[in-house]
């Protein structure tokens, strides 16, 4: 290959890339697998294990504290490096700080901790992602989202893996945090390092702007209902494939455990990192829009091998291949959906929407497991792999439908305004507000029952009447949106 191509993997940005990719990464087993792991092993209760996994919802919710990030520059290091150096330090101190408790005898001070990590690690998130989408040129994020998935998987790796495994075997469960709390520091020099973005950029001039400009930013360009379907359906076949990928290779198909630990997780990571890097060089000579439809139809195509692994006999060999090539191609399609969602950017306040079309896009992969446990008990395993692949295709049909919009977007560095419908757009978004609403009171709700504060009963349904809300309002929008190519393509 060219070169030219692989020119961006020899430049010191790509370094930075890779370290701040690696910091982003490494937090996130310490407050989940590798905490769980920990407590297990000193004799912490299920239903207590359980609930420290709610920390996890600092990175699903981050797009509410995005906008502060957006409007408030730190005194040093500018509007990105400055936050990145601020939450990176305050991970170094929680994480070597936990490593200072045992959860037999510092449980509540390991949750607050616990709660502290996720926090920082979610605003580190926000913060990297929007420094990725200021620095990089738009012929350059393809491959930057690779080299930053490449250190943020590595970080899963040594954080989840290879710290079970030095806890168990060499250092004990302190040193080991203690350890993850040190390889933080490598990360912030190369925050030191790291250019600051271009300074022209403007930042939101008050609080209020910066949380209502992202959103009226967004909603006010062409085919922003459409993107926002495109956004969640795009990887949703992927979603479904690897929602049940370990209980149909173990309970499925028959295989050992182990087994499965060593392929799926080390074939299937080092598939992964090949996928994504392979992606970011091959974006270099495809257009955004070619990347995402071929990555897509690959991504799609490839949940066919499980299908294959359910109708026909068990062989290690075919469910090592099965595994790489569905990891590879999801690897691709990750690469181009991240360089999509920096593209859809606007610089002035990209912390917030980065994080906010972040957060749709995990919306397939948190709500499709109960719905894919259904599916297979009634249809079985290989219907739904079947299935898998279908569900691939309504993302390649909004890709299609979007296309003129996102060569646009790709070409100009600005977006498309929107010029039709203005009040019936209004009442659509009136609709996603209201779900939205909906929505927070129902997680409010769920989180006051949990701590015994109160025995509210209407959890469902404001979950119920959240949906119908936000989904009417976004399928409401979409049909707009089709309306207005339709008009726009016979002037």
């Amino acid at each position: 290959m060219s070169s030219h191509y692989l020119r961006i993997f020899q430049q010191p940005k790509s370094a930075i890339l890779l370290i701040l990719g690696f910091a982003s990464g490494l937090p996130l087993a310490l407050t989940s697998g590798t905490l769980q792991a920990w407590m297990t092993v000193d004799g912490i209760d299920l239903k207590t294990i359980g609930f420290f996994s709610l920390v996890g919802q600092a990175y699903v919710f981050k797009f509410l504290w995005s906008p502060l990030m957006d409007r408030y520059t730190p005194p040093l290091l500018g509007r990105r490096r400055g936050w990145l150096l601020i939450t990176q330090i305050l991970l170094l101190v929680a994480i070597a700080g936990m490593g200072f408790m045992e959860p037999s005898s510092h449980l509540r001070w390991m949750a607050a901790l616990a709660v502290i990590i996720a926090f920082c690690s979610a605003s580190q998130d926000i913060v990297f992602d929007a420094w990725k989408t200021d620095v990089l040129p738009a012929e350059e994020r393809g491959s930057g989202a690779a080299i930053s998935v490449l250190g943020y998987r590595l970080a899963m790796l040594v954080s989840g893996g290879l710290a079970l495994w030095l806890a168990d075997r060499y250092l004990g469960w302190q040193a080991t945090y203690w350890l993850m709390a040190a390889l933080l520091i490598p990360c912030i020099i190369a925050t030191l390092l790291a250019p600051e973005p271009d300074e022209a950029i403007p930042a939101p001039r008050s609080l209020e702007q910066a949380v209502i400009a992202p959103l009226k930013d967004f909603f006010g360009r062409n085919n922003a209902w459409l993107i926002l379907l495109l956004i969640v359906m795009y990887k949703l076949g992927d979603a479904f494939a690897m929602s049940l990928t370990t209980t149909f290779l173990i309970r499925g198909l028959g295989f050992d455990a182990g087994e499965v630990g060593v392929v799926n997780k080390t074939l299937g990571l080092f598939a992964t990192i090949v996928g994504a890097l392979l992606g970011g060089v091959l974006m270099q000579r495809l257009s955004l829009f070619r990347a995402l439809f071929f990555f897509g139809i690959l991504q799609g195509v490839s949940n066919a091998g499980y299908w294959l692994l359910s109708v026909t006999d068990k062989h290690l060999f075919t469910m090592g291949s099965a595994i790489f090539v569905e990891n590879l191609c999801g690897g691709m399609g990750t690469a181009a959906f991240v360089a999509l969602l920096m593209t859809l950017c606007n610089k002035s306040f990209s912390a917030t929407q980065f994080a906010l079309l972040s957060a749709l896009s995990a919306v397939g992969r948190v709500y499709v497991g109960p719905i894919a446990g259904w599916f297979v008990e009634a249809h079985g395993w290989p219907t739904f792999y079947l299935f898998s692949v279908a569900a691939a295709v309504p993302g390649i049909i909004l890709l299609l439908i979007c296309r003129q919009t996102l060569e646009y977007t790709q070409q100009t560095e600005t977006f498309m305004p929107r010029e039709s419908f203005t009040r019936a757009y209004r009442f659509a978004l009136r609709l996603l507000s209201i779900g939205t609403l909906l929505f927070l009171m129902w997680l409010l709700v769920i989180i006051s029952n949990a701590l015994a504060l109160t025995a509210l009963t209407i959890d469902t349904l404001l979950l119920e009447w959240g949906v119908w809300f936000a989904v009417g309002g976004i399928l409401l929008g979409a049909v707009l949106d089709y309306l207005a190519l339709r008009r726009r393509a016979l002037v």
